[in-house]
C-alpha cells in the first residue's frame, strides 16, 4: 500500500506504508505519520500516476519544447 500526501511546498508525494520519513524534492524531510493522507493506492505505478494527476491539477500540464521551436 502507498500513501499520497502533500509537502508544505505544495508538491504531491507518495511513500510506502510503514515508512517513517520521506524526503521531498524541495529538500524538506517529512514525517509521514504527521501528514494528511490524500489517497491510498495498492502499487507504486498507480501512486505515481495519482501524484502526476495532482501535480497537473495544481500547476497545469507539463509542456516541453524542442530546441528547434525556441
Amino acid at each position: 500500500m502507498y500513501l499520497i500526501f502533500r509537502c508544505d511546498c505544495g508538491r504531491a508525494v507518495y511513500a510506502k506504508k510503514g515508512v517513517a520519513r520521506k524526503k521531498c524534492v524541495c529538500g524538506k524531510n517529512l514525517k509521514v505519520a504527521e501528514r494528511r493522507i490524500i489517497a491510498k493506492t495498492e502499487d507504486h505505478q498507480t501512486a505515481s500516476e495519482k501524484v502526476q494527476e495532482l501535480q497537473e491539477e495544481k500547476y497545469g500540464g507539463a509542456y516541453f519544447t524542442t530546441a528547434d521551436k525556441l
